[in-house]
């Protein structure tokens, strides 16, 4: 006998609860926005609004359900199940933060706060979600399969991510590190810069795309569902020993940048998610590809 769907609401902490958590009352916040020109009734207004979503997301799901909650700072401590239907309330980023530990559930992204998010990820209203989720769970849900990026390292550490993974140092330091491409000819190529950034199609709206435009690059970025990534050095530093040859470009299904460490440390996080790191010590190698997992994101 099949298990019920299960419903896991996926949230983050507004910023009035931390607030509360670090200030202890509302009139203790209140004094310390208001002495940095800031309103706490603007903030307590977008914490009533979400919880208001959520409530309603959690209202909607049917009877025979099952139905769990997690937190953002929990995720990475959150084994999903095959069955579950993942409803993410929230901003955009919080689905990106979902999807690493994701193994093909279907995604409901809910706009907590509509107005104030792009809403690229979280495309739905609260109110819609009783209609959504018996539709998630079925056969014919019409999904958007957004490609994804991966990092292995040569000891089988694994990280994945819907935006992008950054590999450089943890701090403003140096990285230095040789960048191989395969399937070239070139041979690799040692460089010292403040760090690699390679993308999805996903991430071509936020970090990426900004240094894509910084550097004026005639590179064709990815769509979100492109099995393509784009990837950037940040701050290349020409040297007697290090070169700026190989700076950006695109990788296909089975291609990968392979990077291998010539400095102390260096980090490999995905999404901005720094609490959840990789990392990489002299003469280790990561491999960044096109990852074999998609989020199943629904219309």
């Amino acid at each position: 006998m099949s298990l019920a769907p299960r419903a896991v609401l996926v949230h983050r902490t507004t910023e009035y609860e931390e607030l509360l958590a670090r200030h202890g009352t509302h009139g203790q916040a209140a004094f310390f926005l208001s002495a940095r020109g800031r309103s706490v009734d603007a903030v307590r207004e977008r914490h009533e609004r979400t919880h208001r979503a959520l409530a309603e997301v959690a209202a909607a799901v049917p009877l025979s359900w099952r139905q769990t909650r997690v937190e953002r700072a929990d995720l990475d401590r959150f084994l999903f199940g095959p069955e579950d239907v993942v409803v993410v309330v929230g901003q955009d980023g919080l689905v990106a933060n979902a999807a690493k530990y994701l193994t093909g559930q279907p995604v409901i992204g809910i706009d907590a706060d509509p107005g104030r998010n792009p809403g690229v990820l979280v495309r739905h209203r609260a109110d819609r979600a009783r209609r959504l989720l018996p539709y998630a769970a079925g056969a014919g849900a019409t999904v958007d399969e957004l490609t994804m990026v991966e990092a292995v390292t040569d000891d089988a550490q694994r990280l994945l991510a819907l935006n992008e993974i950054y590999v450089g140092p943890r701090g403003h330091q140096t990285a230095r590190y040789t960048l191989d491409l395969d399937a070239t000819k070139l041979p690799p190529e040692a460089q010292a810069s403040s760090g690699v950034l390679v993308g999805t199609g996903t991430g071509a709206t936020g970090w990426l795309r900004s240094l894509w435009e910084q550097r004026s690059s005639a590179l064709a970025l990815p769509a979100p569902a492109d099995a393509r990534l784009a990837w950037f050095v940040r701050e290349a530093w020409p040297s007697p020993t290090t070169g700026t040859s190989r700076v950006e470009g695109l990788l296909d299904p089975g291609q990968g940048l392979r990077l291998t460490v010539e400095s102390d440390r260096l980090v490999v996080f995905g999404d901005g998610v720094e609490s959840d790191a990789l990392e990489l010590t002299w003469g280790q190698t990561v491999r960044l590809t096109v990852a074999g997992p998609r989020l199943r994101l629904v219309h």
